[in-house]
């Protein structure tokens, strides 16, 4: 098909630009999307009816196409709403209430239920924001740490595990004929998501060390240890957050634990059974690079559900209609993700299939001179930044995946897997600072704290991550020719390092400061 040449930009720009100035996300991409088949129709002299007729035939067959993914999506829903209202939550927060005495102690705790939560980053800053709250108030731990904690394990987690929404939604960003497969690319970007990794380190870091607050952080804490709390303000926190509570009911800890345990277990092995490890003699990463990522998991989340039933029936933790009430519940906490990812497919799918715009920017690239081992670096702050403005991790993939898969595979062939790293790092990184994101706002809603203060406290510590993160990645995208494994080593290392540096040094200068100006 003929390229579209400058004007097959249009479209991306045009997304940009609205979701940077409206911050509405959904209303930018529909008219990206809707420029996109204009100008397709334009070229194919399909008329002004045709921009309509494209525009739909094109998202029936992307919603054909990636039916599964909404299906895994649902089914997540409902088991997360399922979980909720058999009380396995409050079981545990008093479980933890009950053990844990040290400061120490309590923020580990935090950070590993944070981890046992990582399939779902909307279940998991509510429910461990309303297990952990009275805890970590009784060690007298700020409600800013607790927010930050939450949304520090949340989304950096979701987005390096093969297990979860996050990665269901990366992997059909992948076209089915392309050079590399979209599970096998996302499981050998994980090391170098440099984002992820580092703040995954930074949270144990801080709940571990003594006296390595800084920033507004260290002024919340000093609050809190004279038992002053940030509160949460506004209805639509509170709202969310009785809203949540009103779920509970009397459970244990393991209407919890063994819900959640079956569906990982039941994800890992239909993945294993659809790639052909079973009677197909593929190995372990070659059946998880074979399968059909989105019908796998979601084939588990049903036999989950299925499991849960017949579980909580057993148990008597829920009746059967409360069981089937949860189906609706759940569905609707989903709706807002599944109609971001319609249109992110959409507008992916103009772009790539109608108009050729990774080709068209991939030439660009390529006539520029521009080195291409700052495109690692480059790609992470564009990432960061429409992210941050827009207040989605997701659309940001939906926008920028396909043009970066192209360019990649045009200008850079050896780059791909450091750019989809570094696409999917800035993507989080933006996320997890923006005051507008989901995660944000719920991490602060399940904390209860004020939400402005969870931001401003959040910053600085998301920034000292992002500084080494541009490091990293300038390292791998010089460091490549050696190969993909000793660069990620090189840059992961490397990075590791000076976070851990700038954590001894920053604690120490911002207390002088302090002392600086009390004097």
């Amino acid at each position: 098909m003929d390229t579209a040449g400058i004007f097959s930009i249009i479209p991306p720009v045009i997304a940009i630009v609205l979701a940077l100035t409206t911050k509405e996300v959904v209303f930018s991409l529909i008219v990206g999307i809707l420029s996109g088949s204009v100008i397709y129709a334009i070229m194919m002299n399909l008329g002004f009816v045709g921009v309509f007729t494209t525009t739909m035939q094109l998202m029936a067959d992307k919603l054909s196409d990636n039916g599964a993914m909404i299906l895994f999506l649902c089914f997540l829903g409902i088991l997360v709403m399922l979980i909720t209202k058999a009380g396995g939550a409050k079981a545990y927060g008093d479980w933890a209430s009950s053990k844990l005495k040290s400061r120490r102690s309590t923020l580990l705790a935090t950070a590993l239920l944070g981890i046992f939560f990582c399939f779902d980053d909307y279940f998991h800053c509510l429910a461990v924001g309303t297990i952990m709250r009275p805890v970590t108030d009784r060690a007298k731990i700020s409600r800013e740490k607790l927010a930050y904690q939450i949304d520090a394990i949340g989304a950096p987690l979701c987005i390096i595990m093969p297990i979860s929404s996050w990665a269901a939604s990366v992997i059909s960003y992948f076209p089915e004929d392309g050079s590399v497969s979209g599970m096998a690319a996302f499981i050998r970007a994980i090391p170098l998501n440099l984002y992820a990794m580092l703040t995954i380190f930074m949270v144990f870091y801080l709940s571990i060390r003594k006296n390595s607050e800084y920033g507004p952080m260290l002024k919340a804490e000093k609050l809190a240890q004279r038992g002053i709390f940030s509160t949460a303000s506004g209805s639509e926190a509170e709202d969310e957050m009785k809203q949540f509570e009103k779920e509970k009911s009397n459970g244990r800890v393991c209407d919890l634990i063994i819900p959640i345990a079956v569906l990982l277990v039941l994800c890992f092995t239909c993945m294993l059974y659809m790639g052909g490890f079973f009677g197909g003699g593929l190995s372990v990463f070659e059946a998880l690079g074979n399968c059909d990522t989105t019908a796998s998991l979601a084939l588990a989340a049903f036999c989950a559900l299925v499991f849960t039933f017949i579980y909580f029936l057993a148990r008597r933790v829920l009746n059967f209609k409360e069981f089937f009430g949860c189906i609706n519940q759940g569905v609707n906490t989903m709706v807002p993700a599944c109609v971001i990812l319609t249109l992110a497919w959409t507008i992916a799918g103009i772009c790539r299939d109608y108009l050729n715009t990774g080709e068209y920017v991939a030439g660009l690239v390529q006539n520029s001179g521009m080195p291409v081992q700052l495109l690692a670096p480059m790609i992470f702050i564009i990432a960061c930044f429409l992210s941050f403005a827009t207040g989605t991790a997701w659309g940001t993939f939906g926008i920028l995946i396909p043009i970066i898969l192209s360019i990649c595979e045009i200008a850079a062939p050896d780059l791909i897997i450091t750019c989809l790293s570094a696409t999917l790092a800035g993507s989080v990184f933006g996320d997890h600072c923006s005051p507008i994101s989901d995660t944000t706002i719920l991490s602060s809603t399940g904390s209860q704290c004020n939400h402005l203060k969870h931001v401003g406290t959040q910053i600085p510590y998301a920034m000292t991550v992002g500084v080494c993160c541009v490091v990293g990645y300038i390292i791998a995208g010089f460091t490549n020719g050696l190969g993909q494994a000793q660069s990620t080593g090189i840059s992961l290392v490397v990075s590791l390092i000076l976070l851990f540096c700038v954590l001894q040094i920053l604690p120490r200068v911002w207390k002088g400061k302090e002392k600086e100006s009390e004097s």
